[in-house]
């Protein structure tokens, strides 16, 4: 160059070296993204083997869960924890020992008495492990030998949005990673065409209480990681088809190149961003169909769609989502999150609850026989609850028929099936008004470090390194229940 020049060539050399130097401390990677030269940039799956915080840290109980998360709060008390003493109480003061001077709503707090409510659902005990349940769950009775009851769940929000937020991804602060974010994150999918979590919302639901997008985010992590919802319809994915005029043979040359592209980005600048936005285009090519054969339920057998309810015919119901719950996870969907709203009932508690549990009872109790029946049972975990639980005192007004319930945080119940937990189990206690743990508590972070356990992931293991401190699902808490594991 330039006939050999000497002085030529080593200023060329000289502004080479400067450039090289430059790129390395600006570079958000340092002298590791060095490391990426010659080696894959995309890891097919979790690599437990570079990083101990991915993948299984010892052999799992389960492979995928099955989450139907009942928004808005059940009541216990016409469900799963029968209270005699309340009936016998019905009308009267609550002991302000059992309160003890624990906070309440701003739309209770301001009530001159708190009024024991005793329920008007009658409780009998099924199976042979003999679980007490309410009249308005026939067919939950039916599994009861099948389930794991926790009766003393607590958490720390009183109010919906932290509530909802703190069960789904650890934290009443919004904007963490949701849990099938981080099971996505950890352990991948098993299968490539699909999304690793699912969400699924009831269109049959009553609306009281809004969900957010950010309940299946990702956060901090990556994200290709955050949850993909499926909605009722022609389209079950939104903008997954190819627009007019645009054929699978473009489609493909764009994402190639896209590819290309991405891959430049992160050799020079270190924009792992940019690797995620592929993967998400590649995901959603590979969807355009899969996602159709999975969401069409034609070809379920009337026997099928009898035993979840009629109302599983039509795409969208709870019923319907138990159903296409089952056929993600045998496709291998990691995480299907199912949300149902109104369980919200501050007044007419008789006709709210009924009508939530007539919705919602046959076809949890179907999922559970189904995946049984089906040997999927023992490698999924389905887990039934909500955010929190109601107060044993009735909110506002009380009449001779009916009463309401605000929301308590103190104790609460919720139950598991398959997935490594106990058959016909019964774990914690409360007291005789249901008011506080009486013996078995199990607090979110628990059931969060508990489920992380059932997969073979170490809820204290599995962390992300994020603004200067490393992360994970249960905080800086939680512990396996070992009681409850089979």
């Amino acid at each position: 160059m330039n006939g050999g020049d000497p002085l030529v060539q080593a200023a060329v050399e000289r502004l080479a070296e400067m450039s090289r130097r430059r790129w390395l401390k600006n570079s958000a990677l340092g002298a590791a993204a060095l490391a990426l030269q010659g080696a894959p940039l995309r890891a097919q799956g979790p690599a437990s083997a570079q990083d101990p915080a991915r993948g299984l840290h010892f052999a799992p109980r389960c492979k995928r869960v099955i989450w139907l998360f009942q928004a808005g709060g059940p009541s216990q008390f016409e469900t799963f924890d029968d209270k005699p003493k309340l009936r016998e109480m019905h009308g009267q003061a609550l002991p302000d020992s059992v309160r003890g001077g624990q906070r309440l709503t701003g739309m209770s707090g301001n009530q001159a008495e708190l009024k024991c409510a005793g329920s008007f659902a009658e409780f009998a005990r099924h199976g042979d492990s003999g679980i007490a349940m309410s009249s308005l769950l026939p067919h939950t009775a039916k599994i009861a030998d099948r389930i794991c009851l926790l009766r003393a769940v607590h958490t720390e929000a009183i109010n919906h949005d932290p509530a909802i937020t703190f069960f789904c991804s650890g934290s009443q602060i919004a904007g963490r990673p949701s849990m099938g974010s981080w099971l996505s994150y950890g352990l991948g999918s098993d299968n490539r065409d699909l999304p690793a979590f699912v969400v699924l919302v009831s269109k049959d639901s009553s609306r009281d209480q809004p969900l957010y997008s950010r309940l299946w985010g990702s956060g901090f992590l990556p994200s290709e990681h955050q949850g993909v919802p499926f909605r009722a319809g022609k389209d079950p994915v939104l903008f997954l088809g190819n627009p007019q005029g645009v054929s699978p043979k473009d489609r493909r040359a764009m994402l190639d190149a896209l590819s290309r592209m991405a891959d430049e980005s992160m050799r020079q600048w270190g924009d792992r961003d940019a690797l995620a936005r592929v993967e998400q285009a590649e995901l959603a090519f590979r969807m355009q169909t899969s996602v159709p054969e999975a969401t069409d339920l034609r070809g379920e057998s009337d026997v099928t769609f009898a035993r979840y309810g009629e109302a599983s015919r039509d795409p969208g119901t709870f019923a319907a989502n138990c159903l296409l719950a089952r056929r993600l996870v045998e496709r291998g969907v990691r995480f299907v999150q199912l949300f149902h709203q109104g369980w919200d009932q501050h007044g007419g508690m008789r006709g709210g609850i009924a009508h939530q549990c007539a919705q919602t009872d046959q076809a949890s109790a179907a999922l559970v026989e189904d995946l049984a029946e089906r040997g999927l049972l023992d490698d999924t975990l389905v887990v039934w609850g909500g955010e929190f639980g109601r107060t044993a005192y009735c909110q506002g007004r009380m009449t001779k028929d009916d009463y309401g319930r605000d929301h308590h945080p103190r104790c609460f119940s919720m139950w598991m099936a398959g997935g490594g937990v106990k058959r016909g189990h019964v774990h914690g206690e409360t007291d005789e008004f249901g008011y506080n743990v009486q013996s078995g508590g199990v607090h979110v972070h628990d059931v969060h470090a508990t489920m992380l356990h059932l997969l073979g992931v170490d809820h204290e293991r599995q962390t992300y390194a994020f603004q200067g401190r490393r992360y994970r699902l249960t905080d800086v808490a939680g512990r396996v229940v070992h009681d409850v594991l089979a």
